[in-house]
């Protein structure tokens, strides 16, 4: 019994060299800190140096993913430039033939207005990720939109437009009624617009639905976007686009994007633009029926309304995600200035250390 009292008590604790911090973890907890300040500080100098090369790479890939954008936001531009003509000469009709039949009662299933038990949110959203909080706040809109229709006691039902938007309904299928799904894709174009809104018109016209609301995102400049509401079915008679708050843009007022560079910068500019719509000669005379004529104009002027939302989302979705770069670029740029710090420091306090062993040698 003594002899095993003797073996216990010439029994040490592991050595901190041996156990390392670790080994003490239980008897002193080291103060918390950021895990960059550990990641940065607690590392060897490879481990430094590959982590710097890391954020180089990093940096690099950030900065021509914002070039990419950039370029896809110039092209986005042109698209709707390229469509002014068509959609001014469109409004100009429009309008024309309205101040020549100056009557409300137009028999079109477009501006059919009937009392509201059904609304179809038409969301559009991204097909990609890396661009902020874009697809998330419209996802979030779309959802409080829903809501409220809910707490007024009406159904609600929704078509889907962009990947992400897909993705995310549809892993709630349960609790939204999803009657359409389609992809927004890089360039939008007015074969892809006028598929979406047969689908919309099928819906209002069939009387599934009694209104439609457009959600998407207003393009407002490089670091803000504005996820906003219109009623997109039934229209009016003159065109006019309104929101959920009753108020009404003419068709006649439009805006223009454009890319820009300010102080070595990019940077974007939204410009008004004003359509003409004089009356027509009062000479002319019109082969048709001014009602037919707006009966045929309607859909066309849905299919533009919708191509330019279209367009206008992607705009937004391209400048999220420019935003997104530049900021992952800073970020990337800041990280490596101070990884070089530290390393910088760790390889000084390395030579001094063998500085003063070869001093202290010299002189003994």
């Amino acid at each position: 019994m003594a002899a095993i009292q003797g073996q216990c008590a010439k029994t040490t604790l592991p050595s901190k060299a041996f156990l390392g911090d670790a080994g003490f973890a239980g008897a002193r907890r080291a103060p918390v800190q950021q895990r960059g300040s550990l990641q940065i500080f607690n590392a060897s100098g490879k481990a430094l140096r590959d982590r710097i090369n890391s954020v180089k790479n990093t940096q690099k890939i950030t900065d021509a993913m914002k070039l990419v954008a950039a370029a896809k936001v110039r092209r986005a531009q042109d698209a709707v430039v390229n469509g002014r003509p068509f959609s001014e000469n469109l409004v100009k009709v429009l309008f024309g033939v309205n101040q020549r039949l100056r009557v409300e009662d137009v028999d079109s299933p477009l501006v059919q207005i009937r009392p509201v038990k059904t609304v179809l949110l038409a969301v559009i959203s991204g097909d990609r990720g890396l661009c902020g909080g874009y697809n998330n706040q419209v996802i979030k809109k779309a959802e409080k939109r829903h809501a409220e229709l809910k707490k007024m006691g009406l159904k609600g039902k929704i078509v889907l437009i962009g990947k992400k938007g897909i993705t995310y309904f549809n892993r709630r299928q349960t609790q939204y009624d999803i009657v359409g799904r389609f992809e927004l894709g890089q360039a939008p174009t007015t074969k892809e617009a006028q598929a979406i809104a047969d689908a919309l018109y099928a819906e209002f016209v069939g009387l599934d639905v009694d209104k439609v609301e457009l959600i998407y995102t207003k393009f407002v400049s490089l670091i803000s976007s504005d996820p906003i509401i219109q009623t997109l079915l039934p229209l009016t008679p003159q065109g006019e686009i309104c929101d959920i708050d009753g108020t009404c843009v003419d068709a006649a007022d439009d805006e223009i994007f454009k890319l820009t560079t300010k102080e070595g910068s990019l940077s974007m500019e939204r410009e008004k633009v004003k359509t003409d719509t004089s009356d027509f000669d009062s000479s002319l005379i019109f082969e048709q029926d001014p009602v037919q004529i707006i009966d045929a104009l309607l859909p066309l002027y849905l299919n533009s309304t919708l191509l330019r939302s279209l367009q206008e989302s992607l705009a937004c979705e391209l400048a999220a995600r420019m935003n997104a770069m530049s900021n992952a670029s800073d970020n990337a740029k800041d990280l490596k200035k101070r990884l070089n710090l530290s390393y910088n420091r760790q390889r000084q306090a390395a030579i001094t250390g063998q500085i003063i062993e070869i001093c202290s040698g010299s002189s003994a």
